[in-house]
């Protein structure tokens, strides 16, 4: 009930913090289990967040093992469909809670649902596709060898920018790679091998390869542009936006800079914050006009607000 309940009010509040979702495989969004999502990783939780809201089937996603430290946690984060995967800079002796998950993904896959693991292993804000570690390969390679026909789906993230709220993103599908497609009778190592090198391929495809100092391909692969009358039209509720949020966007802005600005979670962080605190906001922001005006239109802030927000949204400087 609550993975349903925030997937229906993240799903809404995306409409503010995502300003333009680019997908090249629309369809994909609708496949059915079993199925492996095999996804570069960018910006922390954000991008499980984001394939959680677009999909039309529940996901499990797969995270640090090191946030599964206490009984709450555990079962906060189990029932938003989050397990536990350990590296080895997590300790040695978690490396074989692994197979434990691993045995609870297969399950999923048995009945027919949908597992995201992020393929790099690591988030690093950046435009660039990673050298692959070989968890996902064990996974698929592994369901296979039990009978389990789940098909792998490569998935490419892609940001406009990993510190401004309202970001556009590029979401891109690749090839289904299938069992079919690996010869079972190598070792174990080449069969890892050769998965992870047709992974590469697909992802290489999907994910945006830009430095970081080139701003030109920047805003060649990642600006989106308004009409003038588009811009036209929003800029007083944009303004108005930029006005009535600004005493809830700011605080959160500082808060998160102090403590996440060195890391690549500040995105995540951010986006948490907002939109956990903006029912909130927008309560205060309705009470307190009402008790000046006394009037019952003062409730229509509940639409006219986000409304401005997601107007900003569009309007606001897009890149770093």
């Amino acid at each position: 009930m609550l993975y349903v309940i925030l997937k229906i009010w993240v799903g809404l509040a995306a409409k503010i913090f995502c300003r333009k979702i680019i997908i090249n495989h629309p369809d994909r969004l609708k496949m059915d289990g079993p199925l492996l999502l095999a996804s570069n990783h960018p910006n922390s939780f954000l991008d499980a967040i984001l394939l959680d809201i677009l999909f039309k089937n529940s996901i499990w996603s797969l995270a640090r093992g090191d946030v599964f430290k206490k009984p709450f946690y555990i079962r906060l984060l189990t029932k938003l469909k989050i397990l536990p995967v350990y590296r080895t800079s997590e300790g040695v002796e978690n490396l074989d809670a692994n197979y434990k998950t691993f045995d609870n993904c297969k399950e999923i896959f048995k009945n027919k649902g949908l597992v995201l693991m992020f393929s790099e292993g690591k988030c690093v804000n950046e435009w660039h596709l990673r050298p692959l570690k070989k968890g996902t390969a064990r996974l698929a390679i592994s369901s296979w060898e039990d009978g389990i026909d789940v098909k792998v789906l490569p998935v490419g993230i892609n940001y406009s920018s990993f510190t401004r709220f309202g970001k556009n993103i590029f979401l891109n599908f690749g090839n289904v790679i299938t069992k079919d497609q690996i010869n079972t009778d190598n070792s174990d190592g080449k069969k890892n091998n050769l998965f992870n090198d047709l992974l590469q391929q697909e992802l290489k495809q999907l994910v945006f390869e830009i430095p970081m100092e080139d701003k030109q391909l920047q805003e060649q692969k990642l600006l989106v542009k308004n009409d003038f009358i588009l811009k036209f039209i929003l800029f007083l509720p944009a303004l108005a936006g930029y006005i009535l949020h600004a005493p809830l966007y700011l605080p959160v802005n500082s808060f998160t800079k102090a403590k996440a600005e060195d890391s690549d979670h500040h995105d995540s962080v951010i986006i948490a914050l907002l939109v956990f605190t903006y029912p909130f906001y927008l309560i205060i922001i309705a009470l307190f006009t009402f008790f000046f005006t006394h009037s019952w239109l003062s409730f229509s802030i509940f639409l006219f607000l986000p409304f401005s927000a997601w107007a900003y949204t569009r309007l606001k400087p897009q890149l770093d």
